[in-house]
C-alpha cells in the first residue's frame, strides 16, 4: 500500500466511460545529493542560492515573482496564472485515451516518469479492473494525453502487477535522431567471434533483480560514517579499468572464464576449452579458405581435360572426313579414266568401218572398169 498523497486528481476517459482515479508517483529518488558549504575557518556553513533581479540587483521575495514567456523577437511576455488558467486544457483533469497499440511498438526511449493509478472510489473499481483485464487480454497498451504541472504530455497506459501504470512520454519532436552515431565502416563480425558473444551472454546466467543495489551510495555513506566516528573508512573495491581491445576473442574469452568463475566454475577448465573450441574454428575457418582455391584448380584441370577431349574428338572427326575424301576422289579417276578407254575403242571401230566401206568400194569400181 502506498503511504504517500497522491499528485493528481481527475479521470481516465475510456470512449463514453469515465473512470475517476488518483495519481501516484511510481519511483522515488536515491541518488546521492551534496550540500553546499563555507570552507574558509572550517566555518562549514551552508551556501544557498539568493534570487536576485538582475536590474535593479536586488532581492526578490516570492511574492513578487511571476512568470514570462521569451517571444521570437526576444522581449520577455509577462504571464499570470490568470492567463494560463484561461487557456483551453481539455485534459487538466482528465487522461484521455487516443489509441490503443500493442506494447511492442512502443520505442522505449520515448518513456519518462511512471505513476500509478488507484481508483477514487469504490464505484470505480468495475470500469478499472475492465480496461486492466482488456489490456492484458490483447497484449496492448494505451496512448493517451494528459496535463501535470502546467504542461500537456503523452501518455503510455499499461499493466504492472494489477495495476494501470501511466508512463509520461516525450512528444516526437522532442527524441533526437540517432543519425550518424553508428560506425560509419565497414565491420566484418566472424562467427567464431559471434558464438563466443552468445557464450558470454549465456554464462552471465539469470539475473537477480533484488540484489541490485546502488554501491556509490552505500560507499558515500560508510565515507561519512568513517569520519563521524574518526576512523579511515574501509578501502573501495577497484573499478574495472576500461582500455584498447587489442584481441577481441582473447576479451571474449576471458570475459567468459571470469563470468563462469564468479558463478562457481572453474577458470582453468573454461579456458581450455574455449581455446580448443578457438583453435577448432580457426582451422575450419582456414580450410574453408582452401577449398575456393582447390575447386579453382579442380575446374582448371576439368577444363583442360575437357579441351584435350575436345581436341581428340575433333581430329576424330576430321580423320574419316579426310579418309572419305581420298576413297571419293579415287573412285571419280577410276571413272574418269574408264569413260576414255571406251571412247577410245569407239573411235577405233568407226575408223576400222570406215575403212572396210572404203575398200568394198574401191574393189566396187575395179570390175566395174
Amino acid at each position: 500500500m502506498i503511504r504517500v498523497r497522491s499528485i493528481w486528481k481527475g479521470s481516465l476517459s475510456f470512449g463514453l466511460v469515465s473512470i475517476p482515479v488518483q495519481l501516484y508517483g511510481a519511483t522515488e529518488n536515491h541518488s546521492v545529493s551534496f550540500h553546499q558549504i563555507h570552507l574558509a575557518n572550517d566555518c562549514g556553513g551552508r551556501i544557498r542560492y539568493r534570487k536576485v533581479c538582475e536590474i535593479e540587483e536586488v532581492e526578490v521575495p516570492p511574492e513578487e515573482i511571476g512568470k514570462g514567456f521569451k517571444a521570437d523577437d526576444g522581449t520577455t511576455v509577462p504571464l499570470t496564472d490568470e492567463d494560463l488558467s484561461s487557456l483551453p486544457l481539455p485534459t487538466a483533469r482528465t487522461i484521455e485515451i487516443l489509441s490503443f497499440v500493442p506494447a511492442s511498438e512502443i520505442d522505449p526511449i520515448q518513456l519518462d516518469r511512471a505513476y500509478y493509478l488507484a481508483t477514487d472510489h469504490a464505484a470505480a473499481a468495475k470500469p478499472y479492473v475492465l480496461l486492466r483485464s482488456a489490456l492484458t487480454r490483447t497484449g496492448k497498451a494505451a496512448v493517451a494525453k494528459f496535463a501535470l504541472r502546467g504542461r500537456e504530455s503523452l501518455g503510455l497506459l499499461r499493466v504492472v502487477d494489477d495495476t494501470l501504470v501511466l508512463h509520461s512520454m516525450l512528444w516526437p519532436d522532442e527524441v533526437r535522431s540517432a543519425g550518424g552515431l553508428a560506425p560509419a565502416e565497414s565491420v566484418t563480425v566472424r562467427d567464431a567471434e559471434l558464438d563466443l558473444a552468445e557464450t558470454l551472454m549465456d554464462s552471465l546466467g539469470d539475473l537477480e533483480w533484488e540484489d541490485l543495489h546502488d554501491e556509490y551510495r552505500e560507499a558515500v555513506e560508510e565515507l561519512v560514517t568513517a569520519k563521524q566516528e574518526g576512523r579511515t573508512p574501509e578501502e573501495p573495491a577497484a573499478a574495472p579499468t576500461g582500455g584498447k581491445v587489442i584481441d577481441l576473442m582473447a576479451a571474449l574469452e576471458s570475459s567468459v572464464a571470469a563470468a563462469r568463475e564468479a558463478r562457481g566454475g572453474d577458470r582453468e577448465a573454461t579456458v581450455h576449452e574455449l581455446s580448443a573450441g578457438r583453435r577448432k574454428a580457426a582451422g575450419e575457418e582456414e580450410a574453408g579458405e582452401r577449398k575456393p582455391a582447390k575447386k579453382a584448380a579442380s575446374s582448371r584441370k576439368a577444363a583442360s581435360s575437357k579441351k584435350s577431349a575436345s581436341g581428340k574428338s575433333a581430329s576424330a572427326k576430321k580423320a574419316p572426313a579426310r579418309k572419305a575424301a581420298e576413297s571419293g576422289g579415287g573412285r571419280t579417276a577410276k571413272k574418269a579414266t574408264a569413260k576414255k578407254t571406251a571412247a577410245k575403242k569407239a573411235t577405233a571401230k568407226k575408223t576400222a568401218a570406215a575403212k572396210k566401206t572404203t575398200a568394198k568400194k574401191t574393189a566396187s569400181r575395179k570390175r566395174a572398169s
